[in-house]
């Protein structure tokens, strides 16, 4: 399984879940005991401690404590776990769920049935379609040097990090019945006057620190005079984000795709 940094899990997820509205199959406000499965630092489990009622439980679990431990420094219940051996009873929870884990599991199904084990109602599963990232900027070069990256990346990785719409055949195949998905966008929007997450992700394109982060990846498709060449081309791209940073100039819009899919036990 790939593993983040609690600043990677900040940086994707700021913002995420303004609107909760493709939450509504989940009927939060409806269930008692909740599991956030690959919950990291907490940021689902957040949200989904604020939607429903006050008696309800919501419990973190992680299979990295160095993450879990930021969310129970936020006050969150945490248990370390892995998410193909839920160290819970058989129907502990009336939800579990998870948000971007299933893209990141080499069998994603053996963790849907794991869920189905630990909860007597529902399950649900927020997935990225990776594939499907659009980008607007400024910067006339950044949407193309991004496509390029992400093809590259997608092609490389081990895992299905890109997994359209078949996370509800996965539910379907672990025996989950009445499933249903909805569509949600994150929009990641940078503009004036930029905050310290901004800054630093503009800095990390301009050394080229952003695309390293995924060197495995895409040497893994790229040859080494391709993968110079991005290289490159994403430094001069970053160059200039910084530079219109500086004239406040630099605005960009990014809109990555969820599905929100829930099944019933």
């Amino acid at each position: 399984m790939r593993r983040f940094s609690a600043d990677y899990l900040e940086r994707t997820r700021e913002g995420m879940w303004d609107d909760r509205t493709a939450l509504a199959d989940l009927s939060l406000s409806d269930r008692r005991r909740v599991l956030d499965v690959g919950a990291g630092t907490g940021e689902l489990t957040r949200v989904l401690a604020e939607e429903v009622p006050d008696e309800a439980t919501v419990v973190a679990l992680d299979a990295d404590p160095s993450l879990l431990s930021v969310a129970r420094d936020a006050g969150l219940s945490t248990v370390l776990g892995d998410a193909t051996r839920l160290p819970v009873r058989d129907g502990a929870f009336d939800l579990v769920v998870c948000q971007a884990l299933l893209v990141n599991l080499p069998d994603p199904v053996a963790a849907v049935r794991e869920f189905r084990r630990a909860s007597s109602r529902l399950v649900a599963a927020i997935e990225p379609h990776n594939g499907d990232v659009a980008v607007a900027s400024t910067v006339d070069a950044e949407p193309s040097v991004e496509a390029r990256a992400r093809e590259a990346y997608l092609e490389g990785v081990r895992t299905d990090v890109a997994p359209g719409d078949r996370v509800p055949a996965l539910f379907g195949e672990a025996g989950l019945t009445d499933v249903r998905t909805r569509r949600y966008r994150h929009e990641k929007r940078i503009e004036p006057p930029y905050d310290e997450s901004a800054l630093r992700a503009g800095a990390r394109k301009a050394t080229g620190e952003a695309l390293t982060d995924h060197a495995d990846e895409l040497e893994r498709v790229l040859s080494d005079d391709e993968y110079d060449a991005l290289r490159r081309d994403w430094r001069a791209m970053g160059r200039e984000v910084v530079a219109q940073m500086r004239d406040r100039t630099y605005e960009r819009v990014e809109l990555v795709p969820f599905d929100v899919t829930v099944g019933r036990v």
